[in-house]
């Protein structure tokens, strides 16, 4: 039993449970990245302090490149707080619930996150093209190209539709 979604795999073994492990490894593994890009995201904000307020200099990428390493990493991170029920939610009626009606709404519940998970990953991927394929640039002093920034939104969202489909996988009926 998982501890932190209280499921039950569906399969401990073949391929529906080789999934879930893979599933279960690959978001640990983006979320070690993501705790890597936030620390980026922090360190560029003390060269920013220390540049504007220390040596009385403006700066140039510090604010855009804080702005993109934070956001790729709340976005990278999403399928491991979906993997360990980090995520907010209000639990009063599955609480409430036992055996099968509890599973249907968890089962419910999963198939409406990825079919919006699904939809945002189809639209980032969308946009990531256009970004690449157009030379799309964000336009500031420092101007550098826009697919970067928006690369690990699309991949952000397409590994959540992915541990979505693992936790759906893990509720036996």
């Amino acid at each position: 039993m998982s501890e932190s979604t209280g499921y039950q795999p569906a399969a401990g073994r073949g391929v529906v449970g080789g999934y879930i492990r893979l599933m279960d490894t690959l978001s640990v593994a983006v979320a070690i990245v993501a705790g890597f890009l936030l620390s980026l995201g922090v360190l560029s904000v003390v060269h920013m302090v220390f540049v504007r307020y220390v040596m009385g200099e403006s700066t140039i990428w510090q604010t855009e490149f804080t702005t993109f390493a934070i956001t790729a990493s709340m976005l990278l991170g999403t399928p491991y707080v979906l993997k360990t029920g980090g995520h907010v939610a209000v639990t009063v009626l599955p609480d409430a619930l036992h055996g099968l009606p509890k599973r249907l709404m968890r089962i419910s519940a999963s198939l409406v996150g990825l079919a919006f998970c699904l939809a945002l990953a189809y639209g980032c991927w969308y946009y990531f093209y256009e970004a690449y394929a157009f030379d799309w640039t964000t336009g500031t002093v420092w101007n550098p190209p826009l697919w970067p920034a928006i690369l690990p939104v699309a991949v952000g969202a397409s590994l959540l539709s992915l541990q979505y489909v693992a936790e759906i996988l893990r509720v036996e009926l």
